[in-house]
């Protein structure tokens, strides 16, 4: 008691000492562990159809995106440090990922979880602070009951925070059918990781199944689209054509030679 009243006497030990209890209270609501585990417990579950308000301030559904996979990145305006970083980063992954994949071949989602103040204007101003200005990549904002609904379904968890909020740092990515197909964590992460379940999605496309050629040109451009660590980016690799080539060729030799052998070896000739 006495401590407790010796603290309350001097303002700035008053301050240092409710910070340290909100800090205390913040840490407690927001453990790790348990934000990984439901994380990666969302992946296979399907996504609610949420109404959205774009950065330019018109009405969107989350539904309007399937038939692509979708890339979600949860973030809120007024972070000065993390979000940023995470969305620089998430630009120049993408940016990577579209030279090998294809402009078109997925959409990029950042959603604004503080809702009373990732207004569309805050989310129009964020991007352009952050750079990002690359199309099917969408800034949008919603009321506070659709972002705990989306970030259930996400398995995103996020707290208040002294300096604003603590949440887990996490891409989602989500196949054709409205879907979590995985997760990518950190505020900057290995290329692979968003692009290698992206080029999953793209590369196994309904229309192509059932129809040879369009389903060998697929199964080539999975195989042979590869990341090149010494350059940092993603390649066509012709060299496996190669390989396959001298592949055959060693196993047709072998048999032409076990065939002449057993030839020569056959009685009567």
């Amino acid at each position: 008691m006495r401590k407790t009243t010796q603290v309350l006497r001097y303002p700035l030990l008053l301050v240092l000492y409710v910070s340290w209890a909100a800090l205390s209270l913040a840490s407690d609501e927001y453990d790790a562990d348990v934000a990984l585990e439901l994380s990666q417990a969302a992946v296979g579950r399907p996504i609610g159809d949420y109404e959205f308000m774009n950065s330019d301030h018109s009405r969107v559904h989350l539904h309007e995106f399937a038939g692509k996979p979708l890339v979600v990145s949860m973030i809120f305006t007024s972070c000065h440090h993390v979000c940023p970083l995470t969305t620089k980063h998430l630009d120049q992954a993408v940016s990577a990922a579209r030279e090998a994949l294809g402009e078109d071949s997925f959409e990029v989602l950042t959603i604004g979880f503080d809702s009373a103040n990732d207004t569309p204007d805050a989310m129009r101003a964020f991007a352009r602070e952050q750079g990002v200005d690359a199309g099917n990549w969408h800034f949008l904002s919603g009321t506070a009951d659709v972002i705990q609904n989306l970030s259930a379904d996400l398995g995103f968890s996020y707290y208040p925070a002294p300096r604003g909020f603590n949440h887990i740092n996490q891409v989602t990515v989500i196949d054709r059918n409205s879907t979590v197909y995985s997760q990518v964590y950190g505020v900057k992460f290995e290329l692979p990781w968003l692009v290698e379940p992206l080029k999953e999605l793209v590369f196994n496309r309904p229309s192509s199944a059932g129809h040879f050629v369009a389903g060998l040109v697929d199964r080539v451009r999975l195989f042979c689209t590869v990341y090149d660590p010494a350059t940092g980016r993603y390649e066509f690799d012709r060299s496996i054509f190669f390989q396959i080539a001298i592949g055959f060729v060693v196993v047709f030799s072998v048999v032409i030679y076990l065939w002449r052998g057993f030839r020569q070896n056959k009685p009567g000739i």
